[in-house]
């Protein structure tokens, strides 16, 4: 069994070790975004397949992991991940996961994909938030945007890898896409087994040890008490992190989740292209963003506060023009490229990793899974809604949806620059002091 961390928080060095928890935790972002990638290229092939109207594929998006079913799972798995241990949960749902995953691949009727989609949502959501949190937790303080940005190179290196593949099957049709799912299957299988030997977190161990405690009237000992730790969570500081991080986050996801799983659906819809091209081209995106989480965000991220939000700045303003761009151009292969350019590497230094790093620092362990679960499925909540009038919307022009998309990211960036927080290089338990959220 992997031993709990003992973090330097003042060396910039990641170890083996850490390193190699954090691959296995980051696998949850890697099945996240792989399961949403996987239903967008085979959105249509299932519409065809088992006759779904708009609206039935409009539902399926909004149910599954890109949205409801990923909120619900983020609503239980954040709150459990601090009450019980970041390890309880993802030492075991991936194998819901997994269940969910081979539903959909075995999917021949309607219902079957329904539900298959939405445990596949829930399984994912209860994940990301707990796996975050515990690489928040072992991460060294000069470090933290490293480890952090490795969890997004898996989150577009699923897509990149299934989007590959969905292109390799289109000939097969239906059968390619069920192979696509079941591929999701093997990964999550091997991930589960693997993680199976990682230790608790030790940050979280010496939270609960230290905890508000009260007294159990059963038993007549002392216990963590929650309903407390929650309340601090609406109020103060926390509160304006939460704000903070869901407004950034929810809005920059309305577009990212639109790009992910509709891209290859409009480009086919809007004829703008072939299946092959719409596939080929969503993942063009994805690789985009791995160049630029490796080569800007995780080689910048930790170095100061005036590089996170120049950083910013230019990646909210590259997304920006990346939907304008329909505004003002024919939708056309082309123009989608350019698009696919800019949002991609805009979102690699503007977008969730950078979320993901404020929800690890900004909030006390006992509630950093609540809160960051809070956050992540408020947005899912909001992007499922969303998804269920994207096809509909999109259906006779690009005009409407990249209009709101074009507000959407604004809003994100203007909001993510002029009020973001301090925090390069500080400990959790400085940062903690500074801002006085001890929970």
């Amino acid at each position: 069994m992997t031993a709990p961390q003992s973090v330097r928080e003042d060396d910039r060095t990641i170890s083996r070790q850490q390193w190699k928890i954090s691959v296995l935790a980051a696998m949850a972002s890697y099945l996240d975004a792989g399961s949403i990638v996987a239903l967008g290229a085979g959105m249509s092939m299932f519409q065809a397949e088992l006759g779904l109207t708009s609206t039935g594929v409009g539902i399926l998006a909004a149910i599954g992991p890109n949205a409801i079913g990923c909120a619900i799972g983020a609503f239980i798995g954040g709150r459990l991940g601090d009450k019980l241990g970041r390890k309880r949960i993802y030492k075991w749902d991936l194998i819901v996961y997994a269940l969910g995953v081979l539903l959909i691949a075995g999917s021949f009727s309607a219902p079957m994909l329904f539900v298959g989609t939405f445990v596949v949502g829930v399984a994912v959501g209860a994940d990301v938030p707990t796996s975050l949190a515990l690489v928040g937790e072992l991460a060294p303080a000069k470090g933290r945007g490293r480890l952090i940005g490795l969890t997004q190179v898996a989150w577009n290196l699923g897509p990149v890898v299934v989007l590959l593949l969905a292109l390799a099957l289109t000939p097969m049709g239906i059968t390619g896409t069920r192979i696509v799912f079941l591929s999701l299957f093997v990964v999550a299988v091997v991930t589960w087994a693997l993680r199976q030997g990682i230790a608790e977190s030790a940050r979280w161990q010496s939270a609960v040890s230290t905890s508000t405690t009260s007294l159990d009237p059963a038993s007549g000992s002392s216990k963590p008490s929650p309903s407390v730790q929650v309340k601090a969570l609406f109020s103060g500081q926390n509160l304006r992190a939460l704000m903070w991080t869901g407004t950034i986050y929810t809005f920059w996801g309305l577009a990212a989740g639109t790009a992910g799983i509709f891209t290859p659906y409009i480009v086919t819809t809007l004829d703008a292209g072939s299946q092959a091209a719409g596939v080929a081209l969503s993942c063009a995106g994805f690789v985009i963003a791995i160049i630029g989480t490796v080569t800007i965000f995780m080689r910048l991220n930790d170095k100061s506060y005036q590089r996170r939000r120049m950083m910013w700045a230019v990646g909210s303003l590259m997304q920006i023009v990346a939907y304008a761009l329909f505004l003002v151009l024919p939708f056309t292969v082309p123009t989608v490229i350019a698009n696919i350019v800019l949002f991609g590497m805009g979102a690699a230094i503007a977008g969730e990793a950078t979320y993901k790093v404020f929800s690890q620092e900004l909030f006390p362990t006992m509630l950093r899974g609540t809160a960051q679960g809070l956050t992540f499925g408020v947005a899912r909540v909001l992007l499922g809604i969303w998804s269920f009038f994207v096809p509909l919307l999109a259906s006779a022009s690009i005009g409407p949806v990249a209009t709101l998309l074009t507000a959407f990211l604004l809003v994100s960036g203007i909001v993510g620059f002029f009020f973001m927080p301090d925090t390069v290089g500080k400990s959790l338990e400085d940062i903690e002091k500074e801002r006085g959220v001890a929970a």
